[in-house]
């Protein structure tokens, strides 16, 4: 287990070619007026490739962060690069999966597979192609005709994934996305996004509240302090690449969730208590 302070993480990368760098960057809502400070002065650095969870109390400024990432905040102090150049706003280098799946109702799995694409330009042969390619990826074959009213909710989570993959964005944002599912279903998801992740070895930035989902998940884990958000402490994950539900006795992986849960708990009740 490897714990590093935020200076000390912004560093560790900090001769990566590739990949992410937030410098100095803060977020006020309603700033014109006085408004409230969101995030304060966030320096990170996820390499190309990264596994990377944000985790944190609630409101702390998690999904704040992403969406700049994304280019769906306009950045107001600070900067956010990735190897397309700075950001400035949505690109084809990110793509997002949201919480709440956000297929089309009207289309069918592969459909909705082959709407990005689609607006991406890519010919149809080659659209038909790798639009069949994410859709077994995640396990959809067969269910190509189907709408999403048809499908369960992890079912409809690996559409929206297979979407967003086939339009091969460099950096992978995940804001929840496996929270509205069931616990059964969300172990079965957790452990499919990890062979995914193996497979196309994107940059992954992902949110999420469970501690246990992001030691399963994540190369790295950013611990974000009650709001505003700043980065307190980003720990390593030194557990072996590939995991299963079998990890989850594994004495290292309870030993580690245990250290950030404290760490995590720490920075909500300071949440509770007004205290930054």
């Amino acid at each position: 287990m490897s714990v590093t302070t935020h200076a000390a993480a912004s560093r560790q990368h900090a001769h990566t070619a590739r990949g992410i760098s937030i410098r100095d960057v803060s977020h006020t809502y309603g700033a014109r007026t006085g408004g409230m400070l969101a995030l304060d002065g966030i320096d990170l650095d996820i390499g190309d490739g990264e596994f990377h969870c944000l985790l944190g109390p609630s409101g702390c400024g998690k999904s704040t962060l992403l969406y700049l990432i994304g280019g769906f905040i306009p950045v107001q102090a600070g900067t956010i690069s990735t190897s397309s150049g700075t950001v400035v706003a949505p690109g084809p280098d990110r793509s997002i999966v949201f919480q709440n799946f956000a297929l089309f109702p009207w289309k069918t799995v592969k459909d909705n597979v082959l709407y990005g694409l689609k607006k991406a330009g890519v010919a149809g042969a080659e659209r038909e192609r790798r639009a069949q390619r994410y859709i077994d990826m995640v396990h959809l074959t067969g269910f190509e005709d189907a709408y999403p009213s048809q499908l369960s909710g992890g079912m409809q989570q690996r559409a929206a994934i297979a979407r967003t993959l086939a339009v091969d964005p460099g950096i992978l944002l995940m804001d929840e996305p496996f929270g509205a599912l069931d616990a059964q279903t969300r172990r079965v998801m957790q452990e499919e996004l990890r062979a995914i992740w193996r497979d196309s070895r994107k940059t992954v930035v992902f949110v999420t509240h469970d501690v246990q989902e992001a030691v399963f998940l994540a190369d790295r884990i950013s611990i974000m302090s009650a709001r505003p958000g700043r980065i307190q402490h980003v720990i390593n994950v030194d557990l072996p690449k590939d995991r299963g539900e079998e990890i989850l006795e594994n004495r290292d992986f309870i030993g580690l969730s245990e250290h950030i849960w404290r760490l995590v708990r720490e920075q909500a009740v300071a949440a509770t208590r007004g205290a930054h």
